[in-house]
């Protein structure tokens, strides 16, 4: 028994041991895996910018240009009232011709000279010179511009420059909470870097095109045309504009995204102007009361197809009415992504399109064609428009069949549809921005030239146990899908 007993204290002593070497083992792993979280966080928050800003000041210029003004009575910029960055001018004396000279930043994007700005800093300029880091300065010749996204691209003559490679502005270094570098002459004071985080994606301000990085890096007056780097030290955005109450920065600036920059600067380099893919429709977003209206929709998604003139859209058989819920094989949320979308693709190329038609998926191929010759033929600019006396009401408007004395007072270009010459304060009309002098030229999809053309529409839609109805509304020559609510 004795030695039984022995036996068994000593099984007791190895089990302690053999758990205390488990908890041990167990505590080193748990240390080992905190050590090596806090190793990454420590490298994910830069103790330092100073090595990146040594890597790519090189390639970051300032640049000054001189322009000829005309004699002035007060201060007046090259930049047009109200832009975000309007730069610094010698006013001079007034009365005749005066020397005015603005300042701006760049970047260099190729060992042969060039150089990535803002339209708005050259805009206009007579002279453009470009002050390296190393001191030197040279003058630039202008390559092209793209006011649509406010970019231009200089030349200087030199070889073997220090350059800056464009990166992923919508991968890793470019997600909202990722650290950023700004880098320019702002105010004037000469090679500058600032830091901070990328606050939000995607930001749109005016611009048909914008696709904007906002970014807390402060970003002021001169820091214009600089870049916005990423932690690999490339380029991700091209500063832009700031909102400020004060002018400024309190911690908002934008920068144009690189994914936008890239296709716009390899065509000012090419061919000196852009040549945007143009698909030839007029069209605008599907609201949420528009969803009931429209046949196999799930959701306000997409874009509504509002006008189908003659050019690459109505060549694959598009329709007025269809929404584009696809393009290229990129999903469709809204307009601006498609007009983004469609800028950027190739002038010639064969685009799949999928859109919804009457409750019915149809497959289209659409060839695209140039936006910047073809859209004024094709949407000429509209009438002006007047008033016109009231006639019969329905769903809080008062309409009339076209007359020529309505045509003549609202100078119509069409003579079918019923004019909008009454609404009523605090209808679903007047709320969805409906004015006297709109032509509806369809209901439910279906032509309206009368009264009980319209009215006849109404009826179908409430005995379909709709909530509103798919009007197509023409304002001059600009069509708009509105979706009014059905009165009980």
């Amino acid at each position: 028994m004795k030695t039984k007993a022995v036996a068994i204290q000593k099984d007791i002593r190895q089990a302690r041991a053999l758990a205390t070497a488990f908890f041990a083992m167990l505590f080193l792993t748990v240390a080992f895996i905190v050590m090596q979280a806090s190793a990454a966080m420590s490298q994910e928050r830069p103790a330092t910018f100073a090595d990146l800003a040594e890597q790519v000041s090189p390639s970051v210029v300032n640049i000054t240009t001189s322009t000829t003004v005309a004699g002035r009575t007060g201060p007046q910029g090259l930049v047009p009232d109200g832009s975000p960055f309007e730069e610094f001018f010698n006013q001079g004396p007034r009365g005749g011709p005066q020397r005015s000279s603005a300042l701006g930043s760049g970047f260099v994007i190729s060992a042969d000279g060039f150089i990535v700005t803002n339209n708005h800093v050259i805009e206009g300029a007579d002279e453009i010179l470009i002050e390296f880091y190393s001191g030197i300065e040279l003058p630039a010749e202008l390559i092209g511009t793209d006011p649509n996204t406010d970019i231009a691209v200089l030349k200087v003559d030199a070889t073997d420059l220090p350059f800056v490679a464009f990166g992923d502005s919508n991968g890793v270094g470019a997600r909202v909470g990722d650290w950023v570098m700004a880098m320019g002459n702002p105010l004037g004071q000469g090679f500058s870097v600032s830091a901070g985080i990328v606050s939000a994606r995607n930001r749109a301000l005016s611009g048909t095109y914008d696709d904007y990085i906002q970014t807390d890096a402060a970003i002021n007056r001169g820091n214009s045309g600089g870049p916005l780097f990423n932690m690999d030290g490339e380029v991700i955005g091209v500063n832009t504009a700031i909102l400020s109450p004060t002018g400024g920065s309190i911690g908002i600036g934008f920068a144009m995204s690189a994914e936008v920059v890239v296709n716009v600067v390899d065509q000012l380099i090419e061919f000196g102007e852009t040549r945007r893919g143009w698909l030839g429709v007029r069209i605008q977003d599907v609201t949420p009361d528009m969803v009931d209206a429209i046949d196999g929709l799930d959701m306000a998604r997409g874009a509504l197809v509002t006008d189908v003139p003659s050019g690459p859209a109505e060549d694959s058989g598009m329709l007025s009415g269809d929404v584009i819920l696809m393009f290229d094989g990129v999903e469709i949320d809204d307009t601006r992504e498609l007009v983004r979308i469609v800028g950027n693709s190739p002038v010639g190329k064969e685009v799949p399109v999928e859109v919804l038609r009457e409750g019915e998926m149809a497959q289209l191929t659409v060839v695209l064609g140039r936006r910047e010759t073809s859209e004024a033929v094709a949407f000429p600019a509209a009438a002006p428009e007047e008033e016109a006396p009231d006639t019969s009401e329905l769903l809080g408007l008062t309409l009339s069949p076209i007359t020529p004395e309505l045509s003549e007072q609202f100078s119509l270009t069409i003579d079918q549809g019923l004019v909008i010459t009454g609404i009523e304060s605090g209808s679903d009309a007047a709320s969805k921005g409906l004015i006297e002098g709109d032509v509806i030229t369809e209901a439910s999809r279906q032509p309206v030239n009368s009264m009980s053309d319209l009215r006849e529409q109404v009826e179908l839609a409430r005995e379909a146990g709709r909530t509103s109805i798919l009007m197509l509304v023409r304002r001059g020559g600009d069509p708009r899908f509105v979706a009014l609510v059905l009165e009980d």
